[in-house]
């Protein structure tokens, strides 16, 4: 422990702090990328392979709606509610009929829809890049940078809805039946709990809170058929190292990962850096298969 507290203390002060800021920030805006994947997962088990083209349609629908109305929050609100339907109906058709078969099916259809998507965006919007105007432009100082206040902007809103699901799964009747639905599918629909539609709303939850990410996202990197790449898969890891289906440690892993790749990035670049989250993966797997951050069992 000694050891650790003089490695730290070896870091300048200004610099700890800043990486330890990112490293947070970065890690609620992964959270929130990873916790409709781990959501459908843990409801529905189900891989959702096209997880990271709802998080760029809904940036590509950001960018449309904020052309249209000026308004960053309208832009927000309108795709996250339009992924929503779309991920409700594409449940319905392609996912509804395969429930109870073999998982690796699923695993195709997600992969499928996810190169069908793709593709007509590819076509539909091109391969250039397009911008989402960040609603607050401006800056704090911290240390020797100007930190802009979008990012913690982000940070908060992500903590929020994450937060306010968390309390709709705690203690609202529906999020009672997806507990439920949880626990013992089977006993559920004994209950009298519509399982069929439990899914399609989670799945329509899952696909809201992933176009909300890409609208989120958006400012910080630009809108292409190609955001999705990075963080798509940072989200897998974090779903594997969290706990399947572990709302709560998704949060968690993401916040815990994206620091090491922070503290990481001091000495290395941080192309490098990402290195880290696959180190913990692996070990995660050889070692914790459940996940880092589950403490009993599902």
């Amino acid at each position: 422990m000694s050891a650790v507290v003089q490695f730290f203390q070896s870091i300048p002060l200004d610099e700890l702090v800043i990486q330890t800021m990112n490293g947070i920030v970065t890690g609620m805006i992964l959270a929130l990328v990873a916790s409709g994947l781990t959501l459908i997962f843990g409801i529905m088990d189900v891989v959702n392979f096209a997880h990271g083209e709802l998080f760029m349609l809904g940036a590509y629908i950001g960018v449309l709606v904020l052309a249209s109305t000026g308004s960053f929050w309208l832009a927000l609100i309108i795709a996250s509610l339009v992924v929503a339907i779309l991920g409700a109906a594409l449940q319905v058709v392609t996912l509804r009929p395969l429930l109870g078969r073999d998982p690796l099916n699923t695993i195709l259809v997600t992969f499928g829809i996810s190169l069908v998507l793709q593709n007509y965006a590819l076509w539909l919007f091109g391969p250039s890049s397009r911008k989402i105007s960040e609603p607050i432009t401006s800056h704090f100082v911290l240390f020797y940078l100007e930190y802009p206040w979008y990012r913690v902007l982000i940070a908060v809103l992500s903590a929020l809805i994450i937060g306010g699901f968390w309390v709709f799964l705690k203690y609202g009747k529906y999020g009672v039946w997806i507990r439920a639905t949880t626990q013992d599918r089977v006993m559920a629909q004994a209950m009298g709990i519509p399982v069929p539609w439990v899914h399609t709303g989670v799945f329509a939850i899952g696909a809201a809170m992933a176009a909300a990410s890409g609208v989120l996202f958006g400012p910080l990197v630009g809108v292409n058929s190609t955001m999705r790449l990075d963080w798509v898969l940072k989200a897998f890891i974090v779903v594997v190292v969290g706990g399947m289906g572990n709302l709560l440690g998704s949060v968690a892993a993401a916040i815990f990962i994206s620091l090491l790749e922070s503290y990481a990035s001091i000495w290395v670049s941080p192309a490098q850096a990402v290195i880290v989250s696959f180190v913990v993966l692996i070990l995660t797997l050889l070692f914790r298969p459940t996940g880092l951050f589950v403490t009993a069992p599902r």
